[in-house]
């Protein structure tokens, strides 16, 4: 009978990574109104007086011990004369943990969700380093266990550390680049992470 010839057994290395589900609920606040809040008090933002925001794009990643919710959102500020656009790197937590708080919310599925500035939380640094190096995939924002091919990641094989880019500027070169849309449809790129130097 043909079929396929089995090989050795894979061992524990081949198991699958946990993959972060997409959940289609509400959130209270919805991350948009808590990043309101949060972003005039943090020391890159731009904008004078309440900013006015967007989601424009971002990508996610997945913690291989699918406990961390990672988002990298990128957010618009059509309050801004500029129209300014920011990465907002999100860890999404099931209970309170180190790193620099952004707020909490209730979420339709998972409850309560302790939401943490990125940069400050180690898995979302470790997962943007392994994409930084070209370790693991950016997933697509709204959809479970999908690649977002829109990210382009040029590994940087050596890198260390990890820069965050806050503020977008369209066109600018980074080892990983992606895209957000702007009020009028128009599709910009540009560096969301960079070796630390």
């Amino acid at each position: 009978m043909r079929g396929v010839v089995p090989g050795p057994d894979p061992g524990p290395l081949w198991q699958p990574l946990p993959v972060a589900i997409v959940h289609r609920t509400i959130l209270t606040p919805t991350k948009l109104e808590l990043l309101a809040a949060w972003l005039p008090g943090q020391d890159w933002y731009r904008g004078i007086g309440d900013p006015a925001l967007t989601k424009a794009g971002g990508f996610r990643l997945d913690d291989p011990a699918g406990e961390v919710g990672i988002e990298l959102m990128i957010v618009t500020d059509t309050a801004s004369p500029d129209v300014d656009a920011y990465l907002v790197p999100l860890a999404y937590r099931a209970a309170p943990a180190g790193g620099t708080p952004v707020g909490t919310m209730e979420h339709g599925v998972l409850g309560l969700r302790h939401t943490y500035d990125g940069p400050t939380d180690p898995v979302l640094r470790a997962q943007a380093r392994a994409l930084l190096r070209g370790e693991v995939l950016p997933q697509a924002q709204s959809e479970s266990n999908t690649v977002d091919r829109t990210v382009h990641v040029e590994p940087v094989p050596d890198a260390a550390d990890v820069e965050f880019v806050r503020h977008l500027v369209s066109g600018s070169s980074g080892a990983v680049s992606a895209t957000w849309l702007d009020a009028d449809g128009t599709r910009h790129r540009a560096a969301v992470l960079r070796t630390a130097s």
